[in-house]
């Protein structure tokens, strides 16, 4: 258990590749704070869940990620737990699918809000408890769609390739901080977020659920196969090791392909 003692936060966690995520950690040994939307029934028993696999505590928090002070108030309630958090995964992502002229203003100043700016927010108020303990690590879960566009997708493309930037700017100013700042960018990845847009999608392109999933999913994938949400959360343990300390302001793509032409 490598990350016996450290603490992470993981926003979005209630489902899809944050839980995966939040799992791996728990399964090192890392107190987990959980944040998302969900029953609460259903969030509680991922919370004990995680404090079984870890030996430590797991706490869950609802902040809302488009309201800066409930993301720094989440902060500092992991600190006061556990004196962290030592790492942060902004995982938290909405997503909606219309063309430029109809696309819905509000629409864009949400997806821009959570996909975006909370990370901000998350960095702005955890780096300086990284700095103080000499040690963080912050991974962001970007996108295929930080390196390449798709049509109907002004405000989630544009997101993504802003939190690039921001990874990029934060991994220069933490470098000999002990901290490291990195984006994993996955293809598609079977999760409720992606599920969610085939209806939008379908409309958008006049195509069935099936073509949607083939001809628009997976027609950019080589592997033709949808990337899992274990396999991005291994990538994201992986760089919270110290064998991955020289990792920083990297966007590293887990795609299956999709980006490598």
């Amino acid at each position: 258990m490598f990350l016996k003692g450290k603490s992470a936060i993981v926003t979005g966690s209630t489902s899809g590749i944050g839980l995966a995520i939040a799992r791996a950690l728990a399964a090192e040994g890392a107190s987990v704070m959980l944040n998302g939307f969900g029953e609460a029934d259903a969030i509680e028993t991922i919370r004990a869940e995680l404090a079984a696999a870890s030996g430590a505590e797991a706490l869950h928090d609802g902040a809302d990620m488009t309201k800066p002070e409930q993301i720094a108030a989440m902060v500092d309630r992991a600190h006061a737990a556990w004196g962290g958090p030592d790492i942060v995964v902004n995982n938290a992502g909405i997503q909606y699918v219309s063309g430029i002229a109809d696309f819905p203003p509000e629409k864009w100043d949400a997806i821009l809000a959570i996909n975006l700016t909370s990370v901000f927010h998350m960095m702005r108020a955890a780096v300086p408890h990284m700095r103080a303990r000499g040690w963080g690590r912050i991974v962001s879960t970007a996108s295929a769609h930080s390196l390449v566009a798709s049509p109907n997708k002004s405000a989630y493309v544009a997101a993504k390739h802003g939190l690039v930037g921001l990874t990029k700017t934060v991994a220069l100013e933490t470098a000999t901080d002990g901290i490291t700042v990195n984006c994993i960018s996955p293809g598609y990845v079977w999760t409720p977020l992606v599920e969610s847009q085939i209806p939008d999608t379908m409309k958008a392109r006049g195509m069935t659920r099936e073509q949607v999933m083939n001809d628009v999913l997976l027609a950019a994938q080589p592997t033709k196969e949808f990337v899992t949400p274990e396999q991005i959360a291994a990538f994201a343990l992986f760089l919270c090791r110290e064998e991955a300390k020289a990792i920083t302001g990297a966007n590293l793509s887990a795609d299956g392909g999709w980006t490598a032409a």
